[in-house]
């Protein structure tokens, strides 16, 4: 029974999800939950409950749009380009600080328009960070162990992206940008002898920032006694704590909580994890802490398969950004660090920072499709040469 045998000696075939696709399903339900959270969030406002939820649609539909692309391109031949997208985003962060063009908020200059959509360009700053450095560092991987090249070089391209953010000023995204980049470092095998003081450097002028702002180190010091200054400087960090104590583990049930009645400010962008905790309890919170868990397992396998140190810093840069980003907005909602204006990645509502988690994940699907072909490490002598 020839055929019978064969049937039973064949293989079942094995369902499985790669460490990209993993992530990608994570960013997909996190995005839903989102939209959702986003609805009973915006409830009260006077625009209507559909006026964020349709600007939240319609940032995912350009995310998509721009992750594809991002998942098409050749990675390798946009190294010869890489300088010029640098430049580019460099000047886009000086344009934002000009009067007329950078569209001031809350005393921040942050933003450029474009009818009527808002981008914040730092966004854009972040991710040309991670591929310039990526590119630097692999090109000259042979010299890392050297001062110029393998410290004061990478650090000069670090610095530069996070000097324009601060002066915006956007003290977070700047920490955000100069963390990455100190890691990305790391990585790539520059010497702790260098980072190490670098980074002391780096916090000893963050303080001095923070000291000569009266409003930032107003709300430090807030933040250091927050039921002491719940009228005033931690009233939104306070009504953030009330949101997860009323939720408790079940939660009130979506559209049920008071926070979303203009109880705590930006309850929709910056610190709708709190909504999330009010309206379905603690269970869920966890949820979320965990998806983005599997995440970083999920990157972390995805990097043992890079097949050189340009994609593998690239793919690393993408993951601290987008998790490290998340990791800062939890620790803000629930009182671990001091107040940060920070999106929470695929929850948030915000087109810009929606459009830098596309092209990430549509950076993370190319790698996933690349990596797997032949001669897919294979990077040719004269293009480290030339683009170096």
């Amino acid at each position: 029974m020839i055929g019978s045998g064969a049937s039973n000696d064949s293989p079942r075939p094995r369902l499985s999800l790669s460490p990209v696709a993993v992530i990608v399903v994570c960013a997909v339900a996190l995005t839903f939950l989102g939209i959702t959270i986003l609805f009973s969030a915006s409830a009260a406002f006077k625009q209507g409950p559909l006026f964020y939820v349709t600007k939240q649609l319609i940032g995912v539909g350009l995310a998509v749009g721009v992750g594809w692309v991002a998942s098409r391109v050749d990675l390798e031949l946009s190294r010869r380009y890489i300088w010029v997208v640098g430049g580019v985003s460099l000047l886009l962060l000086v344009l934002v600080l000009i009067p007329g063009l950078g569209i001031s908020v809350k005393g921040s200059r942050r933003w450029l328009g474009l009818g009527g959509l808002r981008f914040q360009v730092s966004e854009l700053g972040k991710l040309a960070m991670v591929f310039c450095l990526a590119h630097f560092l692999a090109a000259n991987q042979t010299r890392l162990s050297d001062f110029w090249r393998g410290f004061a070089q990478p650090l000069l391209i670090v610095v530069a992206f996070a000097s324009l953010i601060v002066l915006e000023p956007d003290f977070g995204t700047a920490a955000l940008v100069f963390s990455v980049g100190v890691v990305l470092m790391f990585l790539a095998g520059a010497r702790w002898r260098y980072i190490l003081p670098a980074v002391m450097a780096a916090g000893v002028a963050f303080a001095v920032l923070v000291i000569h702002n009266p409003n930032r180190l107003r709300r430090f010091m807030a933040f250091l006694d927050v039921e002491g200054n719940k009228q005033s400087g931690t009233y939104q960090l306070y009504q953030s704590l009330a949101a997860f104590a009323v939720g408790g583990t079940e939660g009130a049930g979506l559209g049920q909580g008071r926070q979303q009645m203009n109880f705590l400010p930006e309850a929709h962008t910056d610190f709708v994890f709190a909504v999330v905790g009010e309206e379905l309890g603690l269970w869920f919170t966890l949820g979320v802490v965990a998806v983005f868990l599997v995440m970083f397992i999920a990157g972390l396998i995805h990097l043992r398969r890079a097949p050189n140190l340009f994609h593998y810093l690239l793919v690393a840069g993408c993951l601290l950004l987008m998790l490290l980003q998340a990791v800062i907005n939890l620790g803000v909602v629930t009182g671990i660090l001091p107040t940060k204006g920070m999106s929470l990645p695929f929850i948030s509502a915000g087109l810009s920072n929606l459009v830098l988690m596309g092209l990430i994940l549509g950076i993370l699907v190319n790698t996933q499709r690349s990596w797997g072909k032949p001669g897919a490490g294979l990077s040719t002598r004269g293009l480290e040469e030339v683009t170096a």
